[in-house]
C-alpha cells in the first residue's frame, strides 16, 4: 500500500473519532468561558490531526498550529511545510494558511484565542479516552514494538556493546514507521543506572532494553530484559516481587481514580512486596499514556483522573530490576497492548506478564 492508500485508508477509519474530538475541545472551551484555543503541542496537535507528523526534527517544535472555535478549524503552517502536510498528513478538508517560515505560527489575525498551556489539563482529559480508530492505531503500534523488541533481543549477544543493540532497536523501530523516542540500554556493568543512555560497554551477562517508540503520533513504552545465564534466587526473587507490586497498580488504576491515589498505591505496595518503603522517590513510577511519553507522570498533585478507555505506562523500579508495557483500561480490566505473543511470560493476576529472556 503506497502513502497515498495508506492516508485515505486512515481518514476513513477516522472521521468519526475527528467530530467527537471537535466536539470535546469545544466543551473544553465552552466550560472556561473561551472563544477559541491555538493548539500548539506535539501531543495535542497529533492527537487533533488524527496522528499527522507535524514536525521535521524530533527535537524541534512542531510546523504547525491548529485555531478552534465553533466557526472552526484552522491550521496555519510554515510555507515550506505546507505542500508535504497537505499532501500526506493533514486530514482532508481542514483549512490551511500557509506563512513565512520566520512567521509566528500563532497569531491574533483571526480574533483572540486562549494559549493551549492555559487549558492543559482540561486539554490532556479529552485526549485521555482513545477512540476506535487511533485505538486501532495504538493496538498495532504496540504490538510491533512488542515483535521487535523480540526479534533484536533474540540475536543479542553477551559481547555485543550496547550501542550496538540500541542501533539494531532504533532500525527496527524506523523500518515500522516509527520514531525511535526513546532507545535505553543496560548492561550488566551498568544494571544500577534507571535511565541508561547506551555506551561502548559491553552487554555483558545481563541486558534491560527500553524503548518508546512514537507513530500516529501515539507512544508505546516497554521494558524487557535478558540474561546469559540462570537467575540467581535473590534476582529470581525481586522480580517476583516487582511484579506483585505492579499488580498492585494495575488493580488500582480504574476509571474514576485520580493519578495521585493511583501513586499513593504504588507507594504502599513497595514495602508490602519487600522493599524499601522509599523505593518509590528513587525513580518515576510512569503514569498516563498516549500522545506522550506519560500524559502525565503520576505524582503526589496529579489531579487527573483515571478514564475508561485510557492507555498506561507504569514502571515500578528497584535495584537492577524494572517492569514496563502499555497497557488499556476498560472498566475494571487492564490489557496489556504491548505483547507479541512470543515473548516468555507467566500469569499475575490473569494477565500476560513478561519474563527474562535466557539466552
Amino acid at each position: 500500500m503506497n502513502p497515498v492508500e495508506q492516508r485515505d485508508e486512515r481518514v476513513t477509519m477516522t472521521a468519526h473519532d475527528r467530530a467527537v474530538k471537535r466536539a470535546r475541545v469545544l466543551d473544553v472551551l465552552a466550560a472556561a468561558g473561551a472563544e477559541a484555543v491555538w493548539l500548539t503541542s506535539p501531543a495535542a496537535l497529533s492527537w487533533y490531526l488524527d496522528g499527522s507528523r507535524v514536525h521535521t526534527s524530533l527535537l524541534g517544535p512542531p510546523v504547525a498550529a491548529v485555531r478552534v472555535d465553533a466557526a472552526g478549524d484552522l491550521v496555519r503552517v510554515h510555507s515550506n511545510e505546507a505542500d508535504r502536510l497537505i499532501a500526506e498528513e493533514l486530514p482532508p478538508g481542514i483549512p490551511v494558511e500557509s506563512v513565512a517560515w520566520h512567521a509566528p505560527l500563532v497569531d491574533d489575525g483571526h480574533g483572540p484565542a486562549w494559549d493551549e498551556a492555559a487549558l492543559a489539563a482540561p486539554l490532556r482529559a479529552a485526549r485521555a479516552a482513545l477512540l476506535p480508530g487511533e485505538l486501532g492505531r495504538y493496538a498495532a503500534l504496540c504490538r510491533d514494538t512488542a515483535s521487535a523488541l523480540t526479534t533484536e533481543l533474540a540475536r543479542t549477544t553477551p559481547d555485543e556493546t550496547e550501542r550496538d543493540l540500541a542501533g539494531r532497536l532504533s532500525a527496527a523501530l524506523v523500518s515500522l514507521g516509527a520514531d525511535p523516542a526513546v532507545v535505553m540500554v543496560a548492561g550488566a556493568s551498568r544494571l544500577h543506572h534507571r535511565h541508561p543512555l547506551p555506551t561502548t560497554a559491553p552487554v555483558g551477562s545481563r541486558v534491560m532494553a527500553v524503548v518508546c517508540a512514537r507513530r500516529d503520533g501515539m507512544i508505546s513504552n516497554a521494558t524487557r530484559w535478558v540474561r546469559f545465564r540462570p537467575p540467581s534466587g535473590a534476582d529470581a526473587a525481586r522480580d517476583a516481587a516487582l511484579r506483585a507490586v505492579e499488580a498492585d497498580v494495575f488493580r488500582a488504576t480504574r476509571p474514576g481514580v485520580a493519578l495521585s491515589e493511583v501513586l499513593s498505591e504504588i507507594v504502599a505496595a513497595y514495602p508490602r512486596h519487600g522493599f524499601a518503603p522509599d523505593e518509590w522517590t528513587r525513580h518515576h513510577q510512569g503514569g498516563a499514556a498516549g500522545y506522550a511519553g506519560r500524559d502525565p507522570r503520576a505524582s503526589p498533585d496529579a489531579t487527573d483522573v483515571v478514564q475508561d478507555g485510557q492507555a498506561f505506562a507504569w514502571n515500578p523500579t528497584a535495584p537492577s530490576g524494572k517492569t514496563e508495557d502499555t497497557v488499556l483500561v476498560g472498566g475494571d480490566r487492564v490489557t496489556v497492548l504491548t505483547r507479541d505473543g512470543v515473548w516468555p511470560e507467566t500469569s499475575v493476576d490473569g494477565r500476560p506478564r513478561p519474563l527474562e529472556l535466557q539466552l
